[in-house]
């Protein structure tokens, strides 16, 4: 399966979820296929989109979802005993692995050949690991908390780059945490 099917999966199922996506062509194909104020595209930081969902989890009632890269996740495995540590139920952590650097020429990723997300977040003591690799597999995991890792293809959607300068993106979207918040 395409990763953009996978998005396109996920967002299917979503109502009024917050969405922090990785940086790159994640957010590219989630931008272009269905644009939110309740999605944060990162624009940089690599690594740091799952630091960021947590940080949000922990401040506020909200579900979280957190779109993140295999590449991405290797540079900060760390963020995994911390998602054990605090454990929120608000908080579900995709990681799409195609096993490679998708969005900087499509160099392999440890995944490719060794490493194993699922087991690494399962001895980091994530509870709730789950992984998938078909569109009912998605359908049924994507509304729990913990991790899901997602084998997806190589390649990205010939999608355009996301249009909105990153303050506004911060700005919407901290809007509407703000305005939820109120309503409560």
């Amino acid at each position: 399966m395409k990763r953009v099917r996978a998005i396109e999966t996920i967002v299917e199922e979503l109502t009024d979820e917050l969405v922090v996506c990785n940086l790159g062509f994640p957010s590219r194909e989630l931008y272009a296929l269905h644009d939110r104020e309740t999605h944060f595209y990162m624009l940089g930081s690599m690594g740091l989109a799952s630091s960021i969902g947590l940080g949000i989890s922990l401040s506020q009632p909200r579900k979280v979802v957190v779109l993140d890269g295999d590449g991405s996740l290797l540079m900060n495995l760390g963020s995994l005993a911390t998602i054990a540590n605090h454990a929120p139920e608000n908080y579900l952590l995709i990681v799409l692995d195609n096993r490679c650097y998708g969005s900087t020429g499509c160099q392999p990723t440890a995944t490719a050949k060794a490493a194993d997300l699922a087991a690494i977040a399962s001895g980091a003591g994530v509870r709730g690991v789950k992984t998938a690799s078909t569109v009912g597999g998605i359908r049924f995991h994507v509304h729990g908390s913990g991790v899901l890792i997602i084998t997806v293809d190589p390649g990205n959607a010939d999608v355009p780059i996301v249009d909105c300068e990153p303050v506004e993106i911060r700005s919407r979207f901290v809007r509407e945490i703000k305005r939820r918040l109120r309503r409560r």
